[in-house]
């Protein structure tokens, strides 16, 4: 289960949300050491590319991304770690290394890598460190990932600008991508599949519907 201060449900969301325990000063330290690690690029499947992020609570970024114009599915899972086969029970310990991540299948014929880090930063605090919201934890923290120089570029100007703009500094790691582990089953399209969740209705629609209105163009049209 994962807890949340979230203060008006903080009493419903303790069984619902999307618990965390601080990742050791160790493990930090492991999790940094993959910034001298050469990315592995990820080889595009009938014209479709994959990119790689986690920006807190899986449930939220995945929806997030499935709602954009490009892209073909949105897969929950782990990455940035430095343990194999993660699970959900033992990334929540924060000892893994590893974050809650999505894997974004997405056609470049329609939307680039570019607008990609747009959405990214564009739907979440792009200022709080280790978590989102109500989610607080290593296993929560902003990571992009990089394939190669050139987005590696992209998201380091990006990230740039986006600090000079708010005068902040922007809490994101930008890391080598070396796997991606996909999650349990029941972790897929769990906010379509759960409208009713507490934690779903109070935190990641809404987190939704923010970026929504702040991106409208980007946005599917619904059928």
């Amino acid at each position: 289960m994962k807890n949340t201060l979230y203060i008006i449900w903080s009493v419903v969301l303790l069984f619902s949300s999307c618990q965390s325990n601080s990742q050791s000063t160790k493990d930090k330290k492991k999790a940094t050491q993959n910034k001298n690690i050469t990315p592995v690029r990820v080889k595009p499947v009938d014209g479709l590319e994959r990119a790689y992020f986690a920006s807190g609570c899986f449930w939220c970024v995945e929806a997030v991304y499935e709602s954009v114009k490009g892209v073909k599915e949105s897969i929950s899972g782990y990455s940035g770690g430095h343990t194999t086969n993660p699970t959900y029970q033992s990334s929540n310990t924060g000892r893994t290394g590893h974050a809650e991540a999505v894997e974004i299948i997405y056609d470049p014929k329609i939307i680039s890598f570019s607008t990609l880090i747009d959405v990214y930063f564009g739907s979440q605090n792009p200022t709080q460190v280790n978590g989102q919201g109500p989610d607080h934890g290593s296993q929560y923290r902003s990571i992009i990932f990089y394939q190669n120089e050139e987005q590696k570029k992209i998201v380091n100007d990006k990230k740039e600008a986006l600090s000079k703009k708010l005068n902040r500094r922007i809490a994101a790691e930008i890391l080598p991508f070396q796997k991606f582990w996909k999650g349990e089953a029941y972790h897929q399209n769990y906010e379509k599949r759960n409208p009713g969740n507490p934690y779903i209705r109070n935190i990641s629609v809404p987190r939704l519907k923010r970026f929504q209105a702040k991106f409208p163009d980007l946005i599917k049209e619904k059928h």
